[in-house]
């Protein structure tokens, strides 16, 4: 039979089924491979090339179902589609190796039936007889907790035979969510919920529920969630940040009487291990989790929502690259389900799916155009940094710092964005000129004043700042350029010494619990002024909250990144749209030295389908994705030599076909990462080429020299 073995190589392996007679397809297994024994998924049977002979038989099958012939057609899909080695693709699907094991044991205590002959019982041993009449079987510690009596009691009722002992698996399945009265619907929201009802059960339905924000996204997909835990399915809720869903999972349990199960970095591995065992045999219900939880054995998916879909963040950027909202897509059609992609600012891909521009629609579009209740849009206004310009080392505008101090005065809440982390991008000697970079990367060394630290954000770099500079010898010459959060805070304390204030950065908050607290102090009335990263920008709702301030509109705007506007115009009306969603109107002010630019332009006057329909337009002439086919090669070596010569092959065999374009092999932009050289290579067709296979032929034919590591990525979204 044939498995896909987890370890990371391209190619699948045929083993004998060493006496365990025919394993279905979906089977996980153990298998030796080499001196190891790992965890695989049965694909079929084998190809028939090695003779039975000479296989290797197949260890032992996991105590389990196996998992659904649909999950294992997602990850052959995946490895298609990606490029990416299947064995790399299955160790995802198989990431929790003790969920491959019978689970832990657990000793339960109940009544002898019938109870011993003569049997007598003290005061505290018929404590513990009255509560197991009632509770049946408990363990040690609920027993003494409940009965209010010593291990030793326990113990002896044992002996004496009062007590009977079971070994039972310690595994709980959750609880199932409940029907609770969700909030009042608004009109828009009862006919979105109505459109998405007429379409569960009926096979894949993508939809593009597209709303501004605090227009109620989210109680309208809690109402698909709750017809399709009626119809006794499964759903996955994918969050681009785990940050995102602290306040998401207080209205989850709101609505449904329990929480989530959980799937992300911050979990424990012992509950990844349970959740991954109940998403197979269906006792999980609703799973919500960053883009890894897509690979989860779901038994009985009915439903599957990408809240915030047009965020970045769902693009997996090493190992196996991929996005995880195309890859959602793959995943509902292959399961049979509809997938509600829900944003207020729509990546560029869904809105022409949605068929806005003209094409034929692939995505049935859901509009909700409005906030709730009392809420309006918050107004948007410039600051035109050329015309009322900060003070010398400052970096707040004087009509920003205005519109604080009448917020400060009001009683309202303020929010300063500035996404860069630290207290500056840049540390620099002002005597000759010398910047401080980092010795792995080719990239500036991040000054972080409230660790002490300058710090590489590629790669993780740490040294301690000094002030006299390294290169020139001059004492005391160093000066940090730039402002990152940290500094902005130092300003906030300096303006405003009375006030509150907050810094939201993932520096700062460093764990969901972390999120929560100061997202709960907010919400309570206890920080007048937060100053955050994209953190801060999406997700949240602060009722108090009247202003934004975004620092440096600008950024991210330069580049050679073809998403850089769409990216630059989602990220600003995101942290726009925290400001006013109560009664209270918003204000947001975007500090800026180029208002006329586009993205500006289409913020200010609220116009975001003529933006879309523009950006979408300059894609087509430029034929760039969604209208073409894009996809990039890193070619990386740890010595500089060895990647030139890696280059040189793949020029050797460049391929030639009609309707595609390669650009490269040539240094990358960033072109020292990691202690690693760095090449690049980008590929584009048209849409009916199957660029895989362009690439697959191209790579297949280059004689590579060893030590060299070569990374497709499809669609890609760096370009660095």
């Amino acid at each position: 039979m044939r498995v896909a073995v987890g370890v990371p190589v391209d190619r699948a392996f045929d083993y004998a089924t060493g006496g365990l007679g025919a394993l279905p397809r979906g089977t996980i297994v153990v298998v030796p491979f080499g001196p190891r024994q790992l965890n695989g998924i049965v694909l079929g049977p084998g190809d028939g090339s090695i003779p039975r002979e000479s296989l290797k038989a197949v260890i032992r099958a996991a105590p389990l179902p196996p998992v659904s012939d649909i999950f294992v057609q997602f990850v052959e899909r995946v490895t298609a589609w990606t490029m990416a080695p299947l064995g790399s693709v299955a160790r995802m699907a198989l990431s929790q190796p003790k969920a491959l094991l019978p689970p832990p044991q657990q000793k339960l205590f109940r009544r002898s039936d019938p109870p011993p002959d003569g049997e007598k019982l003290t005061t505290a041993r018929r404590r513990v007889a009255d509560v197991l009449a009632t509770a049946g079987a408990l363990t040690s510690p609920e027993l003494q907790r409940e009965s209010g009596v010593s291990a030793g009691v326990i113990s002896g009722m044992e002996r004496a035979g009062s007590l009977e002992a079971l070994l039972v698996d310690s595994d709980r399945p959750p609880p199932r969510p409940g029907r609770l009265q969700g909030p009042a619907l608004s009109a828009d929201q009862m006919a979105a919920t109505t459109s998405i009802a007429a379409a569960l059960g009926k096979g894949f339905v993508p939809f593009l529920l597209d709303g501004v924000t605090g227009s109620g996204k989210t109680e309208v997909y809690f109402d698909a969630v709750q017809r399709v835990l009626d119809a006794g399915k499964q759903v996955l809720i994918l969050l681009p940040e785990i940050a995102l869903s602290a306040g998401w999972k207080a209205r989850f349990a709101d609505r449904f009487g329990v929480l989530p199960q959980e799937w992300h970095s911050d979990v424990r591995e012992g509950v990844k291990r349970k959740v991954w065992r109940y998403a197979l045999t269906g006792d999980a219900s609703v799973i919500v989790g960053a883009r890894s939880a897509l690979f989860l054995p779901f038994d009985n998916l009915g439903l599957i929502v990408v809240d915030e879909e047009h965020e970045h963040a769902y693009k997996q950027e090493d190992q196996v690259i991929y996005q995880a909202r195309d890859m959602a897509v793959l995943r509902a059609r292959l399961e049979g389900c509809p997938i509600i992609l829900a944003s207020a600012t729509p990546s560029l891909e869904s809105w022409v799916n949605a068929g806005m521009v003209g094409d034929p629609p692939r995505y049935q579009r859901i509009a909700l155009p409005n906030r709730i209740g009392k809420a309006t849009l918050p107004e948007i206004q410039s600051v035109d940094m050329r015309r009322t310009p900060p003070e010398r080392g400052r970096w707040l505008a004087p009509p920003l710092v205005a519109a604080i101090e009448q917020r400060l005065e009001d009683g309202e809440q303020s929010l300063l964005f500035l996404n860069r982390r630290g207290y500056a991008p840049l540390t620099l000697c002002g005597s000759c000129g010398h910047k401080l970079t980092c010795p792995n990367c080719d990239s500036w060394m991040v000054m972080h004043r409230l660790a002490g630290r300058l710090r590489c954000h590629h790669c993780g770099f740490e040294a301690r700042p000094s002030h006299d500079c390294s290169h020139c010898g001059e004492k005391d010459s160093m000066q940090a350029c730039g402002p990152g959060v940290e500094r902005l805070a130092e300003e906030v304390l300096q303006r405003f010494p009375e006030a509150r204030f907050g810094v939201f950065s993932s520096d700062t908050v460093t764990s969901p619990a972390s999120a929560e607290a100061f997202v709960s102090s907010v919400t309570a009335g206890e920080v007048d002024i937060i100053i955050g990263t994209q953190m801060a920008a999406k997700g949240h709702h602060f009722p108090n909250l009247t202003l934004v301030g975004i620092v440096d509109a600008d950024l991210g705007l330069a580049g050679g990144d073809l998403r850089a506007a769409e990216r630059s115009f989602q990220m600003l009306a995101q942290v726009a749209g925290r400001a006013g969603r109560e009664d209270r109107p918003g204000l947001a002010m975007l500090q800026t030295l180029d208002a006329d630019n586009a993205v500006m332009q289409a913020l200010l006057s609220g116009d975001r389908d003529a933006f879309l329909k523009s950006e979408s337009e300059a894609r087509r002439l430029a034929a760039m994705p969604p209208y073409s086919r894009l996809a990039a090669l890193v070619i990386s070596a740890s010595d500089e030599a060895r990647l030139h010569k890696a280059v040189r092959a793949l020029e050797s065999v460049r391929p030639h076909f009609n309707g595609v374009g390669i650009f490269g092999p040539n240094m990358a932009p960033l072109a020292f990462l990691r202690g690693r050289y760095r090449a690049r290579a980008l590929i584009q067709s048209e849409k009916n080429i199957d660029i895989q296979a362009v690439i697959n032929g191209w790579i297949t034919a280059a004689s590579m020299p060893s030590g060299v590591r070569l990374q497709i990525d499809i669609d890609p979204y760096n370009f660095l």
